[in-house]
């Protein structure tokens, strides 16, 4: 990975990770979370159509055949997940939702095998069969027991759909742009969240000014420009390399969430944070050690020419 590129998916990595706590900053300033998630799509939604009305800018109207794909994975990838995330995050730390967040490849991996006939070797299941322990040490930390809260359930709903979201995308990327189809998921995630439209005079009335920034801030930065860096990195890298960087959203919001917030997840909750991390790392470690071993093996091995 050159320069260019890690630094993109790093500016990346720790704009995500400081939405979490932006997020309940939000919250706790007297945003609803319904007006909230609508507030910075519509945001969001308003940059990638200035973006798009730019003279260098050309967007190419999607296929007919795929303008239903488009408004499903949108509805799942931006609707359900910050739906998720917000709703998740009255009662949920921000610390705790970016490590069921984190989590999200393990769910990925799954959807990939049932959906995509993926083939998996031993270390992926075992690295699956350790990361969904260390899911469950997560819910239980941040429930407080044996029964899962609304909070928890809001934010596993959220890393399902992200994961759907993600799997089900990879033909479009063949045909798209990363930004185009950026802007063209976020557009149709946005639709469905004029449904919380009522009332958000009123509350924008009783909002804090520091809940306003926070707003403006997920909106502009995590919703929108790190989306577009995000798709820059990927242009550039290798897609297996740049996404392994995702491993550090965790980290980031834990360090961001305490110096903003004052908060940090149950030890039970980290605990179980840091063994679905580790499994991931595992795994993608051993993959990359395999597939090294299988080029050294088949270079070795080749006819040499007289």
């Amino acid at each position: 990975m050159n320069k260019k590129t890690l630094s993109l998916a790093l500016f990346t990595v720790v704009i995500w990770a400081s939405a979490f706590p932006a997020i309940r900053a939000s919250l706790q300033g007297g945003y609803t979370s319904a007006h909230l998630i609508l507030v910075r799509f519509l945001i969001a939604s308003s940059l990638f159509l200035l973006y798009s009305l730019l003279p260098n800018v050309h967007f190419h109207l999607p296929n007919k055949k795929d303008i239903p794909r488009i408004l499903l994975l949108g509805f799942v990838g931006i609707t359900l997940y910050h739906c998720g995330i917000t709703f998740g995050s009255q009662t949920v730390t921000s610390g705790t939702a970016a490590l069921f967040v984190g989590s999200a490849p393990i769910f990925t991996t799954i959807i990939s095998v049932i959906v995509l006939k993926e083939k998996m070797g031993a270390v992926k299941w075992v690295g699956l069969g350790i990361g969904f322990i260390g899911i469950t040490i997560v819910a239980y930390g941040s429930s407080g027991g044996f029964a899962l809260s609304a909070g928890v359930l809001f934010v596993l709903m959220a890393v399902i759909a992200t994961s759907v979201f993600f799997v089900f995308q990879k033909p479009l990327l063949g045909r798209y742009n990363p930004i185009e189809l950026t802007a063209y998921f976020t557009w149709a995630g946005t639709i469905p969240m004029l449904l919380f439209s009522p009332g958000l005079l009123e509350n924008l009335q009783q909002v804090t000014l520091s809940a306003h920034l926070s707003a403006i801030y997920v909106g502009v930065f995590p919703a929108a420009i790190a989306y577009a860096t995000w798709a820059m990195a990927l242009s550039l890298g290798d897609p297996g390399t740049v996404s392994s960087m995702m491993y550090l959203e965790s980290p980031f919001t834990l360090v961001i969430a305490f110096i903003w917030l004052g908060e940090l997840p149950q030890m039970l909750s980290l605990l179980g944070g840091a063994i679905a991390i580790g499994s991931l790392l595992f795994v993608h470690f051993a993959e990359k050690r395999k597939v090294k071993k299988q080029l050294l093996y088949s270079n070795q091995n080749k006819p040499s020419i007289p």
